[in-house]
């Protein structure tokens, strides 16, 4: 874990542009991150954090013009929901 002094120069450094996020999550969460990172050449979990958020958004954006990522934006948030006390914390 890193000194108090770290902490702080890292925040002053970067309090403009990041913030850190620090969440509880189920441990398949954490392991499907690391594959996430393994798989797509990532640099650990909070990168693949990152891509999946990235990843979702462009399906988002896609989907304003594009009627099967419409669609499969719909099947995989009806999914979440459904499934959702198996993800969330």
């Amino acid at each position: 874990m890193a000194t108090v002094e770290a902490q702080r120069k890292w925040r002053r450094k970067n309090r403009f542009v990041k913030r850190q996020l620090n969440i509880m999550a189920r441990k398949q969460i954490h392991e499907y991150l690391a594959e996430l990172s393994e798989d797509h050449g990532l640099r650990g979990k909070g990168e693949a954090v990152t891509f999946a958020v990235y990843v979702t958004k462009a399906l988002m954006q896609h989907a304003d013009y594009n009627d099967e990522a419409a669609r499969l934006h719909s099947v995989f948030t009806d999914a979440y929901h459904q499934d959702r006390e198996i993800y969330a914390p």
